[in-house]
């Protein structure tokens, strides 16, 4: 084909492209990435005239939510490899979708002073640890070297996915300090 005196190619997708982008493991990981904002306004404080935490309810399905979105980051990679439907996208998105999920959780904690103190220090250090992963990822491609995924790094989120779900939890239960002292110890 040319256009302009050019020879282009042509750049359509292969046949099934877009059945593979729209698989059940890429459409739970977008799912994550477009439950972060309903997630956000939950946790928001001041929703309420003249309130500056959010309200236990809220913080309820906050928890509710959170769970699910930390189901479908189980399940996400668990179908893909039972299935054979591993992706290219897949593999790009899901830790994204782990960074966007744990950074605006760690962000509105903060902003709530659900986490306070010296505990900021240690989610300042998780938050630090999520961009430059991130950064040496985005090098390393460049590089064409992939930075597979351990077993470590699993336990890590498992333990991160915990220690927030912990801390969004204690808001809807203050009457049990036990609860928060989990996620805080557990971050």
């Amino acid at each position: 084909m040319t256009v302009k005196g050019h020879n282009v190619r042509d750049v359509r997708a292969p046949r099934g492209f877009c059945i593979k982008m729209l698989s059940l493991p890429n459409l739970l990981t977008l799912s994550r990435i477009l439950a972060v904002p309903i997630l956000l306004f939950l946790l928001w404080p001041g929703t309420r005239m003249g309130s500056h935490q959010p309200l236990q309810i809220d913080y309820a399905l906050a928890f509710a939510l959170y769970c699910l979105m930390g189901l479908t980051d189980y399940f996400d990679g668990y179908v893909a490899r039972a299935r054979g439907t591993v992706s290219r996208l897949g593999q790009f998105l899901d830790p994204i979708a782990d960074k966007i999920m744990i950074a605006a959780v760690i962000l509105l904690l903060v902003f709530t002073r659900d986490i306070a103190g010296w505990h900021v220090i240690a989610a300042l250090i998780i938050l630090l640890r999520e961009i430059i992963v991130s950064g040496l990822r985005e090098f390393l491609a460049t590089l064409q070297v992939s930075m597979p995924v351990t077993q470590l790094a699993k336990w890590k989120t498992t333990f991160q996915l915990v220690a927030f779900g912990a801390l969004i939890l204690a808001g809807a239960l203050p009457q049990w300090n036990w609860v928060k002292l989990v996620g805080l110890v557990s971050l």
